[in-house]
């Protein structure tokens, strides 16, 4: 691991992937208050977070390059640790680091899409997944299950549009509200008259 940036975030070789995240998370904590002070604390809180975020970055791609130095069933279980844990950001940021983009990568790409309320791009990594493993029972199922969502999606926003579409053309306007059903002349006649009574008590007087 590269020592200099195991140092800025106070680390010694060997840190995991956890023990980095965390050491990035509370250095970013403390920089982001200092950020605001005046003078020279505030402009070297400005400078080492832009450092802790490029030692963070560098040292998670070490350790994704090493897993994926092998047959790579390390990083993805990974992702689908993080992708459980409910941490899009993470499982993002190592997809991003394979080279080689099989069918598990492209399903697990639309997973992440997914969680992001990304439904066409999700449903376009999965045909992606499909076609590159066509026996693939799951993604298929998942597939299946994604396009019944879309479907069921639509036939309920189509049937609030009508229901809105229904109320707007029908409804009309109670008799109870504001005394009545004012027209828009009478308002007018009302407003008119009301400036001609002060027009004329002011000449009077």
């Amino acid at each position: 691991m590269n020592k200099k940036n195991l140092e800025i975030l106070g680390l010694s070789e060997g840190a995991t992937a956890d023990e980095i995240k965390s050491a990035y998370e509370r250095l970013r904590e403390r920089y982001l208050e200092e950020r605001f002070h005046d003078g020279e604390v505030g402009n070297n809180a400005a400078i080492m977070l832009t450092k802790i975020e490029s030692a963070y970055n560098d040292l998670l791609n070490e350790i994704n390059e090493k897993s994926l130095s092998g047959d790579g069933q390390d990083a993805f279980g990974r992702v689908e640790q993080y992708l459980k844990e409910g941490n899009v950001q993470d499982a993002q940021r190592l997809l991003d680091t394979f080279n080689e983009r099989g069918g598990r990568w492209h399903y697990l790409q639309s997973v992440v899409f997914y969680r992001k309320n990304w439904i066409n791009e999700s449903k376009k990594q999965l045909e992606i997944a499909i076609q590159l493993e066509p026996d693939n029972a799951k993604y298929k199922e998942t597939y299946r299950k994604l396009n019944e969502k879309i479907t069921s999606d639509a036939a309920g926003q189509e049937q609030a549009q009508q229901t809105y579409r229904g109320q707007t053309m029908n409804s009309q306007p109670s008799e109870d509200q504001m005394g009545g059903s004012f027209c828009a002349s009478c308002i007018e006649c009302c407003y008119i008259n009301m400036c001609i009574n002060c027009l004329c008590n002011s000449c009077c007087r």
